[in-house]
């Protein structure tokens, strides 16, 4: 059978292999007196708020199920609509929201309208994986353009500027993003979109973390900017409802009627319970809670952080938002004798019982070096870590 070229582009999700073995390690020794301690994959440990469950339930009971319209609930649109001026004080009108079959649809639909054959979109390296996926799917290609901790491992407008060719449509971007949890400060990002306007080209930015944001000076929408900017979101992260699988995207007016139509054909319509039940995060004790839980993920934070760093695994720019620690390993794999973050991530999986991801996946440049570690567990769980970490590598501190 002959697979499409598209399909063998896109690289395998290493993550998940990864993710594999840990699983069926975790199954040999749960119940030993050294469990799996999973740090590897970027779900919150926190479930969906008794709000959101009762209104999930509550749709059922009711028989409310039936497809909606390919852009989502009207009602959950002027929520979301509602959450930007109540959050952010921007306005985002709920005519520009399309609810969505997670981040993942959001990405999908905006890459589908916008890219076509051979368009090149301009993206950090390091970044999220399935980010430049989706830019592949849609035949395009993603240029990665190597960054530094310098440059909190966003891109800057200089950057950009320079790596535009006749064939760039735009740049898509993540804040906070996913490996690192740093954010592009707005200035800077208001400059990058300067560039892409006076190109002719789009912006688009990942804010699937902006709820789980620790530092006001990042935590702001990128569609405080201007309205031409397009915005991916999610209600799996600060929202917590992972495999609901429920996000949306804001676009311009005028990309509405053009992502509708291709969300018609490719989803009919998200998850109709879903919305139902996502309609109960904004509700006052939802938000309380959830605004409970983002300061937990910060406490987790400013533990693990410096933890690390005392151990070896340097964390070169402090995560603003998301519940990551994109740590250089280079000085622990030097020490041991290991030739990578990969062989790295399977030494302290099968030697700490420790699940963490080797940086592969995340892009070319220098991501053999950094291990990505997932703070998105309890407290207690990242003090066992840090004591097994610290047993493997045999440091210790002064008594």
């Amino acid at each position: 059978m002959r697979i499409s070229r598209r399909a063998q582009a896109i690289e395998p999700f290493y993550v998940m292999e990864v993710a594999k073995a840990a699983s069926e390690l975790a199954q040999k020794v749960a119940h030993t007196d050294r469990p799996m301690v999973f740090l590897n994959i970027g779900e919150p440990d926190f479930t969906a708020t008794a709000q959101v469950q009762a209104a999930a339930v509550q749709a059922i009971h009711n028989g409310t199920t039936q497809y909606t319209q390919a852009t989502g609930l009207l009602a959950l649109r002027e929520r979301i609509s509602a959450w930007y001026a109540s959050r952010f004080g921007v306005d985002v009108p709920a005519s520009r929201i399309v609810v969505t079959a997670g981040a993942s649809a959001a990405l999908q639909l905006a890459c589908l309208a916008l890219i076509d054959a051979g368009d090149e979109i301009l993206m950090p390296d390091p970044s999220y994986p399935c980010n430049r996926h989706f830019v592949s799917a849609a035949d395009g290609k993603a240029v990665l353009l190597p960054t530094t901790a310098a440059d909190r491992y966003q891109l800057n407008a200089d950057m950009v500027a320079t790596a535009w060719t006749d064939k760039t449509r735009g740049v898509l971007l993540a804040s906070p993003s996913n490996p690192t949890g740093t954010s592009i400060d707005p200035a800077e990002l208001r400059r990058i979109h300067s560039v892409v306007q006076a190109r002719g080209g789009i912006t688009l930015v990942d804010e699937i973390y902006l709820g789980l944001s620790h530092d006001d000076r990042f935590g702001q929408t990128a569609l405080a900017i201007d309205d031409q900017i397009i915005s991916i979101n999610s209600f799996s992260k600060y929202f917590h409802m992972t495999g609901w699988r429920l996000g949306w995207l804001v676009v311009p007016e005028a990309l509405v009627p053009v992502v509708e139509r291709i969300a018609q054909n490719l989803f009919i319509c998200p998850s109709t319970i879903a919305q139902h039940a996502a309609l109960a995060c904004f509700e006052e004790a939802s938000i309380a809670e959830f605004e409970r839980r983002r300061a937990e993920f910060k406490a987790r934070r400013d533990y693990f952080i410096p933890a690390l760093n005392a151990l070896g695994f340097i964390v070169p720019a402090m995560p603003d938002g998301a519940f990551y620690a994109w740590a250089d390993c280079s000085l622990i794999c030097s020490k041991l004798g290991i030739k990578d973050s990969w062989d790295l991530a399977y030494e302290i999986l099968h030697r700490a019982h420790v699940a963490v991801t080797p940086g592969r996946d995340f892009g070319t440049a220098e991501t053999h070096k950094f291990l990505r570690f997932s703070t998105a567990s309890s407290m207690d769980n990242l003090h066992t870590a840090i004591a097994r970490l610290r047993d493997m590598l045999n440091v210790h501190p002064h008594a």
